[in-house]
């Protein structure tokens, strides 16, 4: 029987090589503008100089430890109970209005939580997700794509991810949650000042009172949609609960799919492997979605964990109270596991694993493949911009988002839209 000292959890001091608690060299800043630009090279250099483990900063003066191992990730993922996920004790020393502190602190979510309070919104959610009807979301995906479409076509360019990716993932997502979009639009915009750290207080403020008077909303007049389902499920969750469980989906939602989607438009309008084959229908736009789930994975730096306890793992210490973050980006690119062939291996950190693995799968890859499926068969010779500004990425330690998408294409007259759906929650 194993023993926590015979799997690497000893008590004794061992030599530390590199470890990001006494390590005197600055840490590594993941909020900067360079890191946004190249994080991969990053990666790489954090590897060759400290191994699975590196020193990072998320913003000025939040330290934290980057696992850029593969086989070191699954070890603390599987490890609840060195590892777990509340992050209450380290907030206590945080700042209320540092920036990402409302991406990390601690709410009444499985995903920040342990023990039974894990297990209830846990069921929750997967419940919640699990009653929504995935043949009708391909017509609803459809219904939101091709006027949207419409709204550009004809003028023969335009910004992808304003124009067509943000706001069908937003529309998507009100339809889902039940949402009217006077609410959604309040939401969004909380939402927004959370993901990029400006404002970050308030738009948390603006998001969870939004989502509030959501619930009120369907508690009074439940429809078939997730909120519902969250109001219904036998845990019979608070309020607060209620809330806080409906904004796991809305905002990691937005920012998931918004990101995957507008990820592998640009990597089948530049990568000849996807662009060539994708258009051509010898490779589909699903393998796509997995190459950039592997390579440049939407939420990049997340799965955060916070050691009860001093913790030594690869010859490294880590303090008690500090976060732990996953890179799903660095650790699917570890030369100890990578494989070069594309579409190949699916093997890859970008939902998960363990007990916080996302619940969401199906709907995510649904909603993305249609996405990409509607805009492509409308404008099959979309190619990238070049005579516009080459697209950039978003500076901030969590996710992997481009700034805009510009693209041109032979103008087109409007297509003709479908029949209306049923709506959930309408």
């Amino acid at each position: 029987m194993s023993t926590p000292q015979s799997q690497g959890w000893g008590n004794a001091c061992p030599v530390t090589h590199g470890s990001p608690t006494v390590s005197d060299e600055p840490r590594i800043p993941m909020y900067s503008p360079e890191f946004a630009a190249d994080p991969h090279r990053f990666y790489r250099e954090m590897r060759r100089k400290y191994g699975s483990l590196a020193p990072i900063e998320l913003s000025p003066g939040v330290p934290a430890t980057l696992v850029v191992g593969y086989r070191t990730a699954l070890q603390i993922l599987n490890d609840p109970d060195h590892f777990p996920a509340d992050p209450r004790a380290w907030q206590q020393d945080i700042p209320a209005d540092c920036p990402v502190l409302p991406m990390m602190g601690w709410r009444p979510l499985a995903s920040r939580s342990a023990g039974t309070d894990f297990l209830r919104y846990r069921q929750a959610t997967t419940a919640a997700i699990g009653q929504v009807d995935l043949f009708a979301l391909h017509d609803i995906v459809e219904e939101i794509a091709i006027p949207l479409v419409n709204t550009f076509c004809e003028r023969g360019k335009a910004d992808l991810l304003q124009q067509y990716v943000f706001p069908l993932v937003f529309q998507v997502m009100l339809n889902v949650l039940g949402c009217t979009p006077e609410i959604g639009q309040s939401v969004a915009a909380g939402i927004a000042a959370v993901v990029e750290g400006i404002d970050a207080e308030k738009g948390n403020r603006m998001m969870l009172d939004g989502l509030a008077e959501l619930v009120a909303l369907k508690q009074s007049e439940p429809r078939a949609d997730i909120t519902s389902a969250f109001i219904a499920h036998p845990t019979r969750l608070n309020d607060d609960e209620l809330v806080n469980q409906v904004s796991q989906i809305f905002g990691p939602g937005i920012e998931f799919l918004t990101n995957l989607i507008n990820n592998t438009l640009l990597l089948i309008l530049t990568d000849d492997r996807f662009g060539g084959s994708v258009l051509g229908g010898n490779l589909s736009t699903r393998e796509a979605l997995d190459e950039v789930l592997f390579n440049d994975p939407p939420l990049a730096n997340l799965l955060t964990t916070y050691p009860r306890q001093p913790v030594f793992i690869d010859e490294v210490w880590l303090p008690a109270h500090q976060p732990v973050l996953i890179s799903m980006a660095a650790c699917n690119n570890d030369p100890a596991i990578r494989t070069e062939q594309a579409g190949s291996n699916r093997a890859h950190l970008a939902w998960g694993v363990g007990p916080h693995t996302c619940p969401a799968q199906a709907m995510a890859y649904l909603i993305a493949q249609d996405a990409i499926d509607q805009l492509l068969d409308a404008l099959p010779e979309v190619r990238l911009d070049t005579a516009a500004e080459q697209p950039a990425w978003r500076p901030g330690p969590f996710s992997r988002a481009l700034t805009g998408l510009p693209v041109r294409f032979p103008a087109t007259t409007p297509l003709i839209a479908p029949p209306p759906h049923s709506v959930a929650g309408a």
